[in-house]
């Protein structure tokens, strides 16, 4: 094939590439996609739990190296639409504290150089895009925000509506959990018993119906029907970026895609690979310019990896739940602070309820005393599912590199864990206020820091944008200091990454950057200038 020449070419098709491509899409540029994956293939093995939980199918069949040498095989997932494609579709603003400088007992969690209100106009851009679910005025951290949700709450099936009364009888204010879900609303009330949200009540399910909002569903998908200027290669490896003798602009992008080498050129490029694949992507870029990495000038490439401190939490309670949709309610009491902590603690919220075979694949000795009187059969139906976030701080040791023969190591240190060790306490004494078994049982998932290394899901940091040169790779567009046309919209600018789900912010910032992208090349969206849609 020929080298093409785009405006824009877009690396990487989850959440952050797939937004900006779509917010530029009607200026009738010419834009590139690139997606290292194809497209998930829907089947009714999407919902089976060994498939996904157990077998990994959806997983990247990848092995890296830890700190000590150890291989192990990274959380990713190589598809049109990204991580999105297996996300829970919890959209959270980060709130308005975490834009500033906040004191952990661990160490620092720095301050964004762009404040909230920066991104507030953006944020609500977001999730009308993604058709949010919520409710305004319910969460005690909530940020401002210029708009309602753009849809109403969804329903608390009985059990967890119970559980809701419980919380907030023990003094705690429980709220309803923002989602992005395609939902049929003309009965004009949000019911959870629709099939069609099947998929984000279990996180790290795939959408059999495309009822989820991912980045598949709700950007590319509408952008190749309606916008001819956007075309999308999948299977495409990008190894390479080329830059000029000078090194200020990429002029190629160097492609691996049925056995095939391909190269492709644009005035703009946009990396979105995910913040462990962007910046192993710059470091593989290393020219005489650039011998540490593209952009890598500052030393700053790969560190500061961020992915939170999670734990997946499984309650016993007496009474059985039947809940289909366990994923409605959340807890923020102790974002900030408790009475008995100066310092963040993080976010409760529910999960995707669990399933025989998940407990069954990620049983460990400590529960083989319940298996005589609670086979796995029972724990599940007996099951409440939590989801425990804390901030994991930026350290420049945390990083992921590029070993000389081409494998790849990810280094990472624990940090700020007993503000997480305090959050499951908290957890713990909610539980037993509300009558349920005093044990809560750590869940293996593929999530959490107490997990192996290879729970990736979050990550962030890797290529933080700053105003210095000398202390990030991006500037405040996200645009690489370093080089005149690369920019970055994936996590991997977040300088901190507080304690909610990072995707609302990765869409948010997206849109923003695409916004000065359309400045940048005096585009305007082809309907406004009067010329009709394309």
């Amino acid at each position: 094939m020929p080298d093409q020449h785009y405006d824009v070419i877009v690396i990487g098709t989850g959440p952050g590439g797939a937004s900006l491509a779509q917010r530029l899409a009607p200026t009738g540029k010419r834009i590139l996609l690139l997606e290292r994956g194809g497209y998930l293939k829907r089947g009714i093995e999407n919902w089976d739990p060994k498939t996904v939980f157990v077998d990994n199918a959806y997983v990247a069949n990848e092995s890296w190296y830890d700190k000590d040498g150890t291989l192990f095989h990274p959380g990713l997932h190589y598809f049109v639409g990204g991580n999105s494609k297996v996300y829970g579709a919890a959209l959270f603003r980060l709130r308005e504290r975490d834009f500033q400088e906040l004191r952990h007992a661990d160490g620092i969690s720095p301050a964004w150089p762009l404040s909230y209100a920066d991104f507030e106009p953006y944020y609500t851009q977001a999730e009308q895009l993604f058709h949010v679910h919520g409710l305004r005025g319910e969460d005690p951290t909530e940020p401002p925000a210029s708009a309602p949700y753009p849809h109403p709450p969804v329903s608390h099936e009985p059990r967890i509506r119970e559980l809701h009364e419980n919380f907030a009888r023990q003094g705690v204010t429980p709220f309803h959990m923002p989602l992005g879900i395609l939902l049929d609303e003309r009965e004009g009330v949000v019911s959870p018993t629709s099939i069609c949200i099947r998929c984000a009540a279990f996180d790290g399910y795939p959408c059999l119906l495309n009822g989820k909002a991912d980045a598949q569903v709700i950007c590319v998908d509408p952008m190749l029907a309606t916008h001819p200027n956007v075309t999308l290669l999948t299977g495409a490896y990008v190894h390479t970026l080329q830059t000029d003798p000078g090194g200020r602009v990429v002029t190629a992008v160097n492609v691996e895609r049925e056995r095939r080498r391909e190269v492709y050129s644009a005035d703009i490029v946009v990396v979105a690979c995910g913040a462990l694949s962007s910046a192993l992507l710059l470091l593989r870029s290393a020219n005489d310019c650039h011998p540490d990495g593209l952009a890598n000038g500052s030393d700053q490439v790969g560190r500061n990896y961020m992915r939170h401190n999670q734990s997946v939490m499984l309650a016993l309670s007496r009474e059985r739940n039947d809940t289909v949709f366990e994923k409605t309610l959340a807890v923020a009491d102790y974002y900030f602070g408790a009475e008995d902590w100066d310092y963040p603690l993080g976010l409760i919220q529910m999960t995707g309820k669990s399933h025989p075979d998940t407990i069954r694949g990620e049983a460990v000795p400590d529960w083989l005393d319940w298996l005589p009187d609670l086979p796995f059969e029972q724990m599940a139906h007996h099951a409440l599912d939590f989801w425990l976030s804390s901030e994991d701080l930026p350290r420049p040791e945390n990083r992921v590199r590029l070993r000389p023969d081409g494998h790849v190591t990810l280094e990472q240190y624990p940090n700020n864990m007993e503000a997480h060790e305090r959050l499951k306490h908290k957890l713990k004494q909610l539980v037993r206020g509300a009558g349920k078994h005093p044990t809560l049982l750590e869940r293996k998932f593929e999530l959490g820091k107490e997990i192996p290394i290879g729970g990736t899901a979050h990550q962030a940091g890797t290529l933080r944008f700053g105003s210095d040169p000398a202390r990030s790779v991006l500037d405040l567009h996200c645009k690489a200091h370093e080089l005149d046309n690369l920019y970055v919209t994936d996590a991997s600018f977040f300088p901190s990454i507080g304690a909610v789900n990072p995707t609302l912010t990765i869409i948010a910032n997206a849109l923003r950057v695409a916004d000065h992208l359309k400045e940048r090349l005096g585009a305007a969206d082809v309907a406004t200038a009067g010329q009709g849609a394309p």
